[in-house]
């Protein structure tokens, strides 16, 4: 049986296999345990019977007025459990969560050229709301979608109207 529980410093010596992923973010050591200490309801992993991590989500509340929201900062599901409909269940937690501290919407930022978490992302209730340019560094950089989902306070959507022009990252608020 899978289990969802929080995200623990000892977890921080197990979760490599996890982050193998090219397309999956990885931070120093300090990121992570400053996302433990401020926003630890927001740090969840699914273990296996074996204990080995499946994956995890990371994330924080943010944002004032209309614009307090929660945010997906990682979500990452180890290859041989992908398909399992973890990443699903792990964005529910944090979508639970947001509603919980009354946020307006949940937002993500996703890499363009990754149309299968964009596309997990859609039937999940996300739209994608505005293109981030060139806000992942590489050779060449990459562009990113910045998708939400709104939640019930958002009683009129207006969260998730799409802009109709790209921004920077220096652009976001």
């Amino acid at each position: 049986m899978t289990t969802l529980r929080p995200f623990t410093c000892d977890d921080m010596f197990r979760f490599n296999f996890v982050n193998l992923d090219p397309l999956t973010e990885t931070y120093g050591l300090t990121f992570y345990l400053q996302y433990m200490a401020h926003w630890p309801e927001y740090f969840q992993l699914t273990e296996a019977p074996g204990g080995e991590i499946m994956g995890y989500i990371m994330g924080k509340a943010e944002g004032h007025g209309t614009n307090w929201h929660g945010h997906v900062t990682a979500l990452s599901v180890a290859p041989d459990y992908r398909r399992l409909g973890l990443a699903a269940k792990l964005m529910s937690g944090l979508e639970e969560i947001s509603e919980k501290k009354q946020a307006y919407f949940v937002d993500l930022f996703v890499r363009v050229s990754n149309t299968v978490a964009i596309n997990m992302y859609k039937n999940l209730g996300y739209i994608i709301y505005r293109t981030v340019l060139e806000y992942y560094s590489g050779s060449p950089d990459e562009d990113a979608y910045d998708m939400r989902k709104s939640l019930s306070r958002d009683v009129d959507k207006l969260s998730v109207v799409p802009l109709t022009h790209p921004v920077r990252p220096e652009d976001i608020e």
